[in-house]
């Protein structure tokens, strides 16, 4: 397989498929859920040849494609994937059938939402494959419009609110990147005589300190709200808790990754001396986050505001393993932004599975379901370990390579942040002590199903991946290494940065400067 027809299909597929879903005869709904997941799994077959006969070992982009969509503004379909990108592409084509297989109760305006769902897919896979910035800035509009949907059509109580104060937040902060793309293009013509957006051909301009800081600015705010960056996360509980199951699977574990990835692909490599300026920044940020987004979960009444709050502290960590800028920060970094997607994911899977039993989230409604639902209760406690760091499981990893990669950077940082990870063991143990131990005293929560076999499916593929990241990480990391290398290695060779040596602490600013 071609790398055009690969690349190109990961997009194309689903946006076609979404097409397909809303031609179904409204006589026909019936077929409309089945054929949706059926549908949502032909973008996993591009995803695992990339994965296959991607070559490890290389940090550039490969499987490239470059088509001239807009000539006379120098905008091109042009298309590519590299290590940071690809294991955000697979998890990607992983979760929307997952989520749409765990949305059996949506029972209306079935095809319209089977149809967001696979065009967010769509949109989600542009942004990782876009190599035009132009292009990305698209696909990073689109994905708004079927969220939003999602959130403001099939959500709970208060979701027009949440719908439009995501729509807000996340359009305030494009904006303000794409007048720094439109700058970037401009300076573009300035140094080279062709107007163009071609991300490649950006890495060669040559910017002075005060445009970098500008233009980091400019797009560290927009990813910092998809992130989201503490204090610019108060959307995000919100739209977690209106959200139907679908939306909050697909919000926490792709869609929040956006903004790690962005910081990660363009602000490090296109303005690094503005990156080491605003690392103290960042990292502040970041390392409130954690701590924040801790404690604001273990005080939660509601179960599904507790795993969105969660998603605050464990994003704080990605931030801050991005901005320590060592080698195991970086990979760390990547890593863990599989390993939320998995596990955060799952969690609201099974939170939207618990409340279509019960009808509430509230935690005090109820207690003692391990003795009616024993395999929903395993697999919570499962998952919950995954996402609390135990040994074995995909979250150590990620968060075992941020705090051995920070500590050398920014020991004060990543000291203050590895209290996150005992206070993640205390808002997630102490929510299964509550809601799975004990005798059911409440009658309601008597007799509650267990997980179906279908239910229970839907999981397999989660938990697959998180044992495996968890013991074999090297099949990530030997994706992920070489791309987080080179933007390190960037860094250093156009500042004169040293990362520190990883035996021991060192400052973070030493090569920094005007």
């Amino acid at each position: 397989m071609s790398g055009f027809s690969t690349l190109s299909a990961l997009i194309l597929v689903p946006a076609l498929a979404a097409v397909v879903v809303m031609l179904i005869p409204e006589r026909r709904r019936e077929l409309v859920r089945p054929l949706g997941v059926i549908l949502s799994l032909l973008p996993v077959a591009p995803a695992g040849v990339l994965f296959l006969e991607f070559e490890r070992g290389k940090a550039g982009f490969q499987f490239v494609e470059r088509v001239v969509w807009i000539e006379q503004l120098g905008v091109a379909w042009h298309l590519g994937v590299d290590g940071i990108s690809l294991l955000l592409v697979v998890l990607t084509t992983v979760l929307v059938p997952v989520a749409l297989g765990a949305s059996m109760g949506v029972d209306h305006r079935v095809r319209l939402f089977v149809a967001m769902n696979l065009l967010l897919e769509a949109g989600l896979i542009g942004v990782f494959l876009s190599l035009d910035l132009f292009l990305f800035f698209v696909f990073f509009e689109v994905i708004l419009i079927p969220m939003a949907f999602i959130i403001g059509i099939w959500g709970s109580e208060n979701r027009i609110y949440a719908a439009i104060k995501f729509f807000l937040y996340t359009a305030f902060g494009s904006a303000l990147m794409l007048a720094g793309i439109i700058a970037l293009a401009f300076i573009h013509r300035d140094q080279t005589g062709e107007f163009g957006f071609s991300y490649l051909a950006m890495l060669d301009l040559e910017l002075g300190v005060t445009a970098q800081r500008w233009l980091f600015g400019a797009f560290a705010l927009a990813f910092a709200i998809k992130v989201p960056v503490f204090p610019l996360h108060t959307w995000l509980p919100d739209a977690h808790v209106e959200a139907p199951t679908a939306g909050s699977v697909l919000l926490a574990g792709v869609l929040l990754k956006l903004g790690t990835y962005g910081l990660l692909r363009f602000n490090l490599p296109l303005f690094p001396e503005a990156t080491l300026d605003f690392v103290p920044l960042l990292a502040t940020l970041a390392v409130v986050g954690v701590i924040y987004g801790a404690v604001v979960a273990i005080v939660q009444p509601d179960l599904k505001k507790l795993v969105a709050y969660s998603s605050v502290s464990h994003l704080g960590f990605i931030v801050l393993g991005t901005f320590a800028l060592t080698s195991q920060s970086l990979k760390g970094g990547v890593v863990q932004m599989i390993n939320h997607g998995l596990t955060t994911g799952a969690l609201f899977l099974l939170v939207g599975i618990l409340y279509e039993r019960r009808h509430t989230k509230l935690i005090a409604d109820f207690g003692g379901l391990a003795s009616s639902m024993p395999v929903f209760a395993g697999m919570f406690l499962f998952i919950a370990f995954a996402s609390i760091g135990l040994p074995g499981l995909n979250g150590f990893v990620g968060e075992f390579l941020i705090l051995m990669g920070s500590y050398p950077a920014l020991p004060f940082y990543t000291v203050i942040a590895a209290v996150g990870v005992i206070l993640a063991a205390v808002y997630l143990l102490w929510a299964y002590e509550r809601v799975f131990t004990g005798k059911p005293t409440n009658p309601a929560n008597q007799g509650l199903a267990d997980l179906s076999i279908g239910e229970t499916l839907v999981f397999v593929p989660l938990v697959a991946l998180i044992i495996l990241l968890g013991v074999y990480p090297k099949v990530a990391l030997d994706v992920i290494g070489p791309s987080t290398d080179a933007v390190l290695a960037r860094i250093e060779a156009t500042t004169g940065y040293e990362a520190p040596d990883p035996g021991g602490p060192g400052l973070i600013l030493s090569g920094g400067g005007e």
